[in-house]
């Protein structure tokens, strides 16, 4: 079968193409028509929503996995049209296709749907209740998509990290090896999610003989704070050999660390659903920091 994956450069869609490979054959996009490895892919640009069923029909694929979206959190702030453009109105086109020809369509939400009041972990049918336009964007794509009609697997996740591309790990990383000492907001929870987490259970449910439709939570297990990933991320660096030794990680509000968009304080998703629907046990959010930094590690 043809697997049709949108945003082949992001860190989960990169995922994706590997854990996707056995399944059969994976067409990838991105917006410039190259992959992070200069090689050619097909063009999709979700800034122009109305031209992709062209594309999807030109392709039919007999699956079509979303990793595509605009994720400039605080810049979404300032370019709303933007965000609704790629996190609603493209998915909604899609969906749409996929469903008029009976497509199964696979999408990634995010924690940011929920206002972050909570206390304990998210289940999937909690009122959502987004703070900013890049969450009220990725809610009205979850929308779109179960509008649409089609079988649909939407999986929301948070927290996103990969051995590539930009992120809080790559970041800490970096600055790490610079500084002594650093602030980490310590006053949002969540749970730091593996991108190869996410791809490879999501190849896991697409082998499920369950035609299931519907919602899921789909993060590793546990919860920490920014200021708990900051510490275990230099604790693993430093036993694997990528840093010599970690800087000293102050806690610090996020009252002190003003951004342009507010983040939900309690991002905490409860992903039960998710291993009791498809029988799938996810690791601790230590043991994906532990797979991913492995990665990273001097040969």
């Amino acid at each position: 079968m043809t697997l049709l994956v949108f945003g082949g450069n992001g860190q989960v869609g990169q995922e994706l193409l590997r854990a996707l490979a056995p399944l059969g054959r994976v067409v990838a996009t991105t917006r410039s028509g190259k992959l992070a490895d200069g090689s050619d892919c097909e063009i999709a640009d979700f800034d122009a929503p109305q031209s992709l069923p062209v594309l999807l029909g030109r392709l039919q694929p007999s699956v079509v996995i979303n990793a595509a979206a605009y994720t400039a959190v605080d810049k979404a702030e300032q370019e709303p049209e933007a965000a609704f453009r790629a996190n609603a109105q493209a998915p909604a086109v899609i969906a749409q296709w996929c469903a008029a020809h009976g497509v199964p369509m696979v999408h990634y939400s995010t924690d940011y749907v929920f206002n972050g009041q909570g206390t304990a972990p998210y289940v999937e049918d909690e009122a959502t209740a987004p703070l900013g336009v890049y969450g009220r964007s990725k809610r009205d794509g979850e929308i779109a998509v179960r509008d649409a009609g089609g079988r649909h697997l939407i999986f929301r996740t948070a927290w996103v990290y990969a051995s590539h591309g930009g992120n809080f790990l790559r970041t800490m990383l970096r600055v790490g090896a610079e500084r002594d000492e650093l602030r980490v907001v310590a006053d949002q929870v969540g749970t730091p999610t593996p991108a190869a987490l996410i791809a490879d259970v999501t190849a896991q449910v697409l082998q499920h003989p369950g035609q299931l439709s519907g919602t899921w939570h789909l993060t590793a297990s546990g919860q920490t704070s920014w200021h708990g990933f900051a510490e275990a991320i230099f604790a693993e660096a430093v036993a694997a050999g990528v840093l010599a030794k970690a800087p000293v990680v102050q806690a610090i509000a996020s009252a002190e660390y003003p951004t342009p968009a507010k983040r939900p304080a309690w991002s905490v998703l409860d992903n039960r659903k998710l291993q009791q629907d498809f029988g799938i046990i996810l690791p601790t959010w230590q043991e994906g920091l532990h797979r991913v930094m492995a990665e990273i590690a001097p040969a």
